[in-house]
C-alpha cells in the first residue's frame, strides 16, 4: 500500500519543495514498513493476540495512548513522547488494518481523507483565499466545516449528535457548549456564568437537605460541573489542563505530607487538624520554591 500521491495541480501556483527530500523518503519508507509489520501480525501465521483483537477491544488502549502523549508533552519528556507517538500510530494502524480486512476502508483511504479535508480547509493556502491572521484562518475553518455539515445533515437530527457521547465527559460539556455558541445560545460573558455557577451551589446545596425528596444531588453536581466547564471555555482555559494541573498539584503536596508525617502509615494516624497542618507547611513548601501560595 503506498501513501505517496501527486499534490493537485490547484494546491497553489508555487512549486511545493521537499517532496523528495531524504527525510520524507524515510519516513515514508519507515511508515510503510509499519504498515507491512501491522498486516503480518494480524495475518494467518501472525501473533495470535494481535489477531482476536477487534474495534471495542483496542479503544481502551488508544484513550490511555492519548493520556500518555498528553503527559509527555507537559513533562517536556521529548524521547518519551517520540515512544508515546508512535505508540498511538500503532492504535491508527490497527484500526486501519481491521477495517481494511472487515473491506470498510483502507489506510490509504484514512491519509487520502485526511489530505482533500486539509487542503480544502486551508483555501488561503491552496486556493487564493486572503487570510492575514489566525482569527480569520479560524473563520474560514468554522464556515467551511458548518458548511459540510449541513451538507450531510440528513444523516443527523441535531447539530449535537456527532458529538460523540463516548469522550470524555469533561471534553463533551465542552464540546456541547461551544456547538451551541455558534447560533449564540450562550452567555453573554463571563459574569453570567459566575452568577450561574453559584445558582447551580444553591440548588445542589438544597437537595442535600435532608428534609428533601427525592434528592437530585447528581443530577445537580451535574449541572455545576457542566456550567464550571463552559465557564473555562469563556476564559479561554483548557478545563481537562487545569484539571490535570490541580491533579498534580496535589500529588506533590501530599506527597510532601506524607513525607514529613514520616510516611503513610504514620500519616494515616494524625488527626484532622494535624493533617491540615501537614497540608499547609506543604503549600508553603511550593510557596518557598515557586511564588506565592496557590489555593
Amino acid at each position: 500500500m503506498m501513501l505517496s500521491r501527486q499534490v493537485p495541480a490547484n494546491v497553489g501556483s508555487g512549486k511545493v519543495e521537499g517532496m523528495a527530500s531524504q527525510s520524507s523518503e524515510e519516513a515514508a519508507q519507515h511508515l510503510q514498513e509499519a504498515i507491512t509489520i501491522m498486516a503480518r501480525l494480524r495475518g494467518s501465521d501472525g501473533c495470535p493476540w494481535d489477531r482476536e483483537q477487534t474495534f471495542d477491544s483496542i479503544k481502551p488502549y488508544t484513550l490511555e495512548e492519548t493520556y500518555e502523549v498528553f503527559d509527555a508533552i507537559e513533562r517536556r519528556a521529548w524521547p518519551e513522547l517520540k515512544d508515546e507517538l508512535g505508540d498511538l500510530l500503532l492504535q491508527v494502524l490497527f484500526y486501519a488494518q481491521m477495517a481494511s480486512e472487515a473491506g470498510y476502508f483502507t489506510l490509504s483511504d484514512v491519509a487520502a481523507n485526511l489530505n482533500a479535508k486539509l487542503i480544502r480547509r486551508h483555501p488561503h493556502i491552496f486556493a487564493g483565499v486572503e487570510a492575514p491572521d489566525s482569527d480569520t484562518v479560524l473563520r474560514n475553518w468554522e464556515q467551511i466545516k458548518r458548511a459540510e455539515k449541513q451538507a450531510s445533515a440528513a444523516a443527523h437530527g441535531s447539530m449535537l449528535d456527532d458529538i460523540p457521547r463516548t469522550m470524555p465527559a469533561m471534553m463533551e460539556a465542552g464540546k456541547l457548549g461551544s456547538r451551541a455558541a455558534k447560533i449564540g445560545f450562550d452567555w453573554p460573558n463571563v459574569d453570567g456564568l459566575f452568577d450561574k455557577l453559584q445558582e447551580e451551589i444553591g440548588e445542589l446545596e438544597a437537595e442535600l437537605n435532608p428534609a428533601a425528596e427525592g434528592s437530585k444531588a447528581e443530577e445537580e453536581l451535574g449541572d455545576l460541573l457542566f456550567t464550571a466547564v463552559n465557564l473555562a471555555r469563556h476564559l479561554k482555559i483548557d478545563p481537562e489542563s487545569a484539571l490535570r494541573g490541580a491533579n498534580a498539584k496535589f500529588r506533590s503536596r501530599f506527597s510532601a505530607m506524607e513525607s514529613a508525617a514520616g510516611g503513610t502509615d504514620a500519616l494515616a494516624t494524625r488527626t484532622p487538624q494535624e493533617l491540615e497542618e501537614l497540608w499547609s507547611s506543604a503549600k508553603k513548601g511550593e510557596n518557598a520554591a515557586s511564588g506565592p501560595v496557590q489555593s
